[in-house]
C-alpha cells in the first residue's frame, strides 16, 4: 500500500510527516558532510606520509654518518647529486659459467640498520659537458677538456708520443673504473712510493707527461697544468675530498688461478685486441689522427708509466676492454693479455741510470714489471731510447 501524500492527511498528521521529512534531510546532509571530512583527512594523511618518510630517512642517514639522498633537482650552482639506487633482490638463479662479468664500481659500504629496499649512495656522477659554466672559469675548463682529449695537439711541447690522456682515462676522464680524473683529483696531496714524497695533484699531472706521454714535465704553474687541474676540479665538484669513492682508480683485480702466460696472452690479443691496436701494437690511425692508441713501441707509454705494471694494465683491461665491451674477458684472460702487452719493448724509463739491471733494481724490482726481464731471448728495456 502506498503512503498517502502529506497534503492528503489531516492537519496534525501532515505536521508530523513534514517534521519527519526534515529530520531525514538533515541526517542525509550530516552523512554527506561526514563522508567528505573523512575523505579530506585520508587525503591529507597520504600527502604527509612521504614527508615523514623523508624526514625519517634523513635522521637515519645522519645517525649512521651516511649522506642522505639528494633531491632530484639541486639548487643552481650546487654540485651534482650522488647517484643513488634502490637495493634489488638477488637474481633467482646464478649467472651461467663463463658469462660476461658485470663491470661495477667498488662495493658500497655495508648497510648498518637500513631496512631492505632503503636508498643507498653507490657512486658519483660527474657533471655533464653541457653544464660547463660560461665566463672565464668555463673557458679554462673547456681548455683543459680539449687538452685531455687531444693532448698531442694541444700540449705538443710536452708530449713525446701519439697518445692522449683520454686513451687511458675514458669518456673524457669521466668513466668509473678507468682511473677517472674526478677520482684522482680528490686524493691529492698524497704520499707516493713512486716518488718517495708527498705529491700534489700538479706533481701527478707532471708525472703523466713524463711517463705515459713519454715527454717532459710542464713547468709548475704552466697554463697546460692550470687548465687540466681546473678541468679535474670541475669534474670532481660535489664529491668528498680526501676519500676514495666507488669507481675511482681501477677496480682491484685479484691474482688469477694460473700465473699470467705470454702465449695465452698472445692468443687473447690476436682475438680481441689486434683489430683496433694492430698486430704489432702500433695502434690505428686515420690520416694524422690516432684513432686507437699504440700499446707498445716508440709511440706508446714508456717503462716508467703506471700502465707498464701488469696489475694496472690487467685491471684496466678487465673493466674497459675490448672497447665498449668491458667485463667480457675473464680475469685470467685480462691478466694474460696484460702480461703479453707489457712484455713488449717500449721507450726507456726516464729514470734510467747506468744500465737496465741497475734501473730495474731501483725502480722495477717486482713481479709486476717486465722491465729488465728476458722475453724471447731479449732483455726488455734496452732497445728503444
Amino acid at each position: 500500500m502506498n503512503a498517502p501524500h502529506p497534503a492528503a492527511l489531516p492537519e496534525p498528521s501532515r505536521s508530523t510527516a513534514l517534521s519527519q521529512d526534515s529530520e531525514y534531510v538533515g541526517l542525509k546532509m550530516f552523512a554527506i558532510v561526514l563522508v567528505a571530512v573523512i575523505a579530506v583527512v585520508v587525503v591529507s594523511s597520504a600527502i604527509r606520509i612521504p614527508s615523514a618518510l623523508t624526514l625519517n630517512d634523513t635522521l637515519r642517514h645522519a645517525a649512521s654518518g651516511a649522506p642522505a639522498s639528494q633531491p632530484a633537482s639541486a639548487a643552481p650552482g650546487a654540485g651534482p647529486a650522488p647517484v643513488v639506487a634502490t637495493a634489488a633482490p638477488p637474481p633467482a638463479t646464478p649467472a651461467a659459467p663463463g658469462a660476461p662479468a658485470q663491470v661495477a664500481s667498488a662495493p658500497a659500504p655495508a648497510a648498518t640498520d637500513a631496512p631492505a629496499g632503503a636508498i643507498q649512495t653507490v657512486g658519483f656522477k660527474p657533471p655533464a659537458e653541457s653544464a660547463i659554466p660560461d665566463g672565464p672559469l668555463g673557458d679554462v675548463i673547456r681548455k683543459g677538456e680539449q687538452i685531455f682529449l687531444h693532448t698531442a695537439q694541444n700540449a705538443k711541447p710536452y708530449v713525446g708520443n701519439t697518445l692522449n690522456c683520454v686513451n687511458c682515462h675514458l669518456d673524457a676522464g669521466r668513466l668509473a673504473d678507468s682511473a677517472p680524473l674526478w677520482g684522482a683529483y680528490l686524493l691529492y696531496p698524497a704520499y707516493r712510493s713512486k716518488t718517495k714524497h708527498v705529491d700534489t695533484f700538479e706533481d701527478r699531472l707532471r708525472g703523466c707527461f713524463m711517463y705515459s706521454m713519454n715527454g717532459k714535465a710542464p713547468p709548475y704553474g704552466d697554463e697546460v697544468l692550470n687548465a687540466l687541474q681546473t678541468y679535474a676540479y670541475w669534474l670532481a665538484k660535489g664529491a668528498p675530498v680526501g676519500e676514495k669513492i666507488a669507481g675511482a682508480g681501477y677496480k682491484k683485480l685479484e691474482k688469477p688461478t694460473q700465473a699470467p702466460d705470454y702465449q695465452r696472452g698472445l692468443a687473447v690479443y690476436e682475438a680481441q685486441c689486434a683489430l683496433c691496436h694492430g698486430a704489432g701494437g702500433e695502434g690505428t690511425r686515420s690520416g694524422d689522427t690516432q684513432v686507437f692508441p699504440p700499446l707498445w713501441g716508440a709511440q706508446s707509454y714508456n717503462w716508467g708509466a703506471g700502465m707498464s705494471n701488469i696489475s694496472n694494465a690487467a685491471a684496466f683491461i678487465k673493466s674497459n676492454m675490448p672497447f665498449s665491451k668491458g667485463g667480457s674477458l675473464s680475469d685470467q684472460e685480462a691478466w694474460d693479455v696484460a702480461l703479453y702487452i707489457d712484455s713488449q719493448e717500449r721507450p726507456q724509463d726516464p729514470r734510467f741510470t747506468r744500465d737496465v739491471a741497475t734501473t730495474r733494481k731501483e725502480f722495477h724490482d717486482t713481479d709486476d714489471s717486465m722491465y729488465g726481464k728476458t722475453v724471447n731471448g731479449k732483455v726488455l728495456g734496452q732497445n728503444i731510447k
